[in-house]
């Protein structure tokens, strides 16, 4: 009875001294920027210019950090505007998380501290299509959820010395962005030179809007049919709105070493007693989340290639960017088959 009055009070004190630490929290809804959330009050405040490429990033920082506690932090960034005719929205996001990736670190871990993200998934709020991330800075680590606005980019992250899921999701499901206003498609409204300008400055539309993001969405991030219409009359934008998301995937060789997950095959009874053996070849197409989406075997015994086709399709990559966009990897993994 006794250990277990100490036990329920050592508990007690550790969750009134990480109460203490934390201290009482407040909605934080900063002057021009478009995000709520529920923060630690004392958070700080503070804005930089950041180079990216040959651009200059306008970034805010709003940070709450405790030396054996938690960090809590909410990234503003703009710079990067939205022009589907130059880019795709795809794009636009990759490049603010390759800048967020590089100038962050050194804010919660000095000059040479070295950010990891691993992509968990997509997420949307609101509207606003987003991301969720796994975030290691030395011995801070946490998730990231980012998301992108017409105006703006947010990263809201929680980093800590140990798991607590209970802080962290408390910080995140906080974190509010108004619903997303759907522009009028270019090809919709008009077809007149000006249309792009007038959907650029569309605000006051119906609310009946509601269906419109099946519309937009695809439009921005996965080259959908909204566009269709224009691919022969307004001739410069229909290609450079297609061809960045068409661009062909990469050649990364050989994969082995690459994986973070690289499942052996099975040796299948028949074989082995065949005495079949050898090294397989599969060919593999990567996405651009790090997924195997198709595998090949090019060579190697014919009753060992679908079982090495099988554990390839599970193997799981980190994404590969080129200049902040996310694209696909083609190449090989190959599987050492030896009868015994």
């Amino acid at each position: 009875m006794f250990l277990l009055l100490a036990a329920t009070a050592f508990s007690s004190a550790a969750r009134a001294q990480n109460t203490n630490v934390l201290g009482e929290w407040e909605t934080l809804r900063p002057e021009g920027e478009e995000f709520a959330i529920l923060m630690p009050k004392s958070s700080s405040a503070e804005m930089s210019k950041e180079p990216y490429h040959k651009m200059t990033l306008n970034t805010r920082l709003y940070l709450w950090t405790n030396p054996t506690g938690p960090v809590f932090a909410v990234s503003s960034m703009s710079g990067i505007k939205a022009n589907p005719a130059l880019y795709t929205e795809m794009q636009r996001v990759n490049s603010y998380v390759d800048a967020f990736k590089h100038w962050f670190p050194k804010k919660v871990r000095g000059n040479h501290a070295v950010a990891k993200l691993t992509l968990v998934g997509p997420k949307t709020l609101n509207g606003h299509a987003g991301r969720e991330y796994r975030l290691t800075i030395g011995d801070l680590s946490g998730s990231v959820h980012v998301y992108a606005t017409r105006r703006r980019f947010y990263a809201a992250v929680v980093l800590n010395t140990k798991k607590d899921d209970a802080l962290t999701g408390r910080f995140l499901s906080s974190f509010f962005l108004p619903e997303k206003i759907i522009e009028v498609p270019a090809t919709v409204a008009s077809q007149k030179k000006e249309t792009k300008v007038e959907s650029e400055e569309f605000d006051p539309g119906p609310t009946s809007q509601g269906q419109k993001p099946e519309l937009k969405t695809p439009a921005a991030g996965a080259e959908g049919s909204t566009e269709d219409t224009t691919d022969k009359k307004p001739v410069t934008p229909a290609p450079t709105t297609e061809q960045p998301g068409k661009r062909a995937p990469i050649s990364g060789g050989v994969l082995n070493g690459k994986a973070l997950t690289l499942p052996r095959p099975d040796y299948p009874p028949e074989a082995r007693a065949a005495r079949a053996s050898g090294t397989v070849v599969v060919q593999i197409t990567i996405d651009e989340y790090g997924n195997v989406t198709a595998a090949r075997a090019v060579s190697g015994h014919p009753m060992l290639h679908q079982v090495s086709v099988n554990a390839a399709l599970q193997a799981r990559f980190s994404p590969t960017f080129l200049m902040g966009e996310a694209v696909k990897v083609t190449g090989v993994i190959t599987y050492n088959f030896v009868a015994q």
